[in-house]
Parts: structure tokens; C-alpha cells; sequence
């Protein structure tokens, strides 16, 4: 599982013109919140999806090295299997280390749902459909996380 993570002041996702998720770190008193975009490979499991959770929640990458926990930071949580991509070969990028739906849907749900469990309060996007990200990156923080 990778999950990039973008330290954000504000993010949402639309869908067909809606907004299916959304978070705003200032109105939840936060400086900051965190885009979490999430790939899954075959090899993963629930406990992967759970440790990577834990590891998002906990890592000191917003102000004052200070974690999503300590802040009460909200986390938007998009399935990204593009970043499985392997661009080693050619122009066209393959996507046979990415998981298929029925694989890496579940493991989507259960890294936004361990989120939950930890107190962190989470927004999701849409699994498989064609979404739209918008973002204020602040800093700009961005890191990679791989379980």
C-alpha cells in the first residue's frame, strides 16, 4: 500500500458535479489538514490498511512537528491506484501492480475506517469513479508512505 500525503489548509472531492468530500481544517480549529491519497497492491492486507492508518494519524508533519492526532486535523481520503504506475518501459505506464476494485476497494475502506476508530475525523472520495481533487497544499508537505 502507498499512501501519498499532502498537507493541506483545505480539500475536496467532486463527483458528476457534487462534492462527496470535503475537509476544512480551520473550521475544525485546526491549522491544517491532510489529503491522503491511497494505492493498493496484491500483496496488501487489512493490517497493512490499519498500520499506514496509524502511521498517517501519528506522523509529525504539520505545524510545530505536530500529528493530524495532536491537532484534531481532518483527513480526506481519495483510492489513487495510479500510484502504482510503472513507467519503466515505454511512454505507456502499466498498472498491473495496482489491485483490482474488488481487492483494493475494501482496503480503501478499512485505512479511512481505522482513521475513524483513532478519533480522526475523515472524508472520503468515490471508489472508481472519475473524481475531481481540489486542494491548497500548504508549505508545500508532501510524503510517501509505504507499507
Amino acid at each position: 500500500m502507498r499512501v501519498l500525503l499532502q498537507r493541506v489548509s483545505s480539500a475536496q472531492v467532486t463527483v458528476d458535479d457534487q462534492v462527496v468530500g470535503r475537509i476544512d481544517p480551520a473550521a475544525a480549529g485546526a491549522p491544517h489538514g491532510l489529503l491522503a491519497l491511497v494505492g493498493v497492491t496484491h500483496t496488501d492486507t487489512e493490517d497493512v490498511a490499519k498500520t499506514l492508518a496509524d502511521k498517517t494519524f501519528r506522523l509529525r508533519i504539520l505545524d510545530g512537528e505536530r500529528s493530524a492526532a495532536d491537532l484534531n486535523a481532518p483527513i480526506l481520503v481519495v483510492s489513487q491506484f495510479t500510484l502504482y504506475a510503472n513507467t519503466a518501459k515505454g511512454r505507456r505506464p502499466s498498472w498491473n501492480a495496482a489491485a483490482p476494485g474488488p481487492v483494493a476497494e475494501p482496503l480503501v475502506d478499512t485505512f479511512a475506517d481505522a482513521l475513524r476508530d483513532l478519533g480522526a475525523t475523515v472524508a472520503t472520495g468515490k471508489f472508481g469513479a472519475h473524481m475531481h481533487v481540489d486542494l491548497t497544499n500548504d508549505g508545500p508537505v508532501t510524503v510517501l508512505l509505504e507499507g
